[in-house]
């Protein structure tokens, strides 16, 4: 049983994810409903059924062109992507401080007034929060300092390193690797149907050229190929891939280091651990800045 999973950090950490993942969720929905209104305005536009006056594809192609509109405005007007990332950023940085005091790393180190140490944590943690753009409103129990991050911090210090490499870490490091994993298998998928796409773009707009067939659908392949393509920037699979395999192999080796360290050396140690945790985010942040207006 896990000492301090998520449910035991701080109120203000939950009401942040719970944001940051309302924001992804909103963010991606209207985002593949952007791409796939125009792929449907691409196919209303490449074929033709006249019903009368009407031509039911082009009224195909308006509903996709309409689909396509109304999912800009919503991205443009409501940014769901700034509560996205905003939010998750408060989110991280509370996380962080809140390890660094349950195990005591810098700068809430053993040894001085804990009494102290709560106040500067408090202070963090107001900080982070006021200093954040996006509206998080409570919906947990606003202590900054819960039982079970005091119960961590009252442990002997090879109780307290047992914890942080484990639950903390090492966990953090068999994170990103699964995730570098799955990233790098979803862009090796996608690639594969960027290039079959493009193959058959090509021999439709061949048949085309001479003359075995007079509809474009080679238009229509290339708005699904343009809306993969868009996708795959949107997402930065391969990008995170490689991030999140530096990410896991840096934690590796602060394994082992912690594994060792003394007591004197602990609180610095933890404060470089969860440095190496930020860099990562951060870096995923700073790509996040403009895909979503791409």
């Amino acid at each position: 049983m896990s000492h301090l999973p998520d449910s035991s950090l701080p109120g203000i950490f939950r009401d942040a994810d719970a944001v940051s993942v309302a924001g992804q969720r909103v963010t991606l929905t209207w985002v593949r409903l952007r791409l796939l209104g125009a792929v449907i305005a691409a196919v209303g536009g490449a074929l033709t059924w006249r019903l009368g006056k009407v031509d039911l594809w082009g009224c195909v192609a308006l509903v996709g062109f309409a689909v396509a509109l109304t999912s800009e405005f919503s991205l443009a007007i409501r940014r769901p992507e700034r509560e996205w990332q905003g939010a998750r950023a408060v989110a991280e940085s509370i996380k962080t401080l809140a390890w660094r005091y349950a195990v005591c790393g810098a700068p809430f180190a053993a040894g001085g007034e804990d009494v102290l140490s709560q106040k500067l944590l408090k202070q963090r943690v107001s900080d982070v929060h006021g200093n954040s753009q996006v509206r998080i409103v409570p919906k947990y129990r606003p202590d900054v300092v819960t039982d079970a991050m005091a119960d961590v911090r009252s442990m002997s210090f090879t109780e307290r390193r047992a914890v942080y490499l484990e639950e903390r870490v090492d966990r953090q490091r068999r994170w990103y690797a699964a995730k570098a994993r799955a990233c790098e298998r979803q862009a090796g998928r996608w690639r594969i149907f960027l290039i079959v796409g493009e193959i058959i773009a090509i021999l439709l707009a061949s048949g085309r050229a001479f003359g075995i067939w007079n509809i474009d659908l080679s238009g229509v392949l290339a708005a699904i190929v343009a809306g993969a393509a868009a996708w795959l920037a949107v997402r930065q699979y391969s990008a995170l891939a490689s991030s999140y395999s530096i990410a896991a192999g840096e934690l590796g080796l602060i394994v082992e280091m912690l594994a060792s360290v003394d007591e004197p050396e602990w609180a610095e140690t933890v404060s470089d651990a969860e440095e190496a945790i930020s860099r990562e985010h951060t870096m995923w942040l700073a790509s996040r800045v403009s895909v979503i207006d791409a």
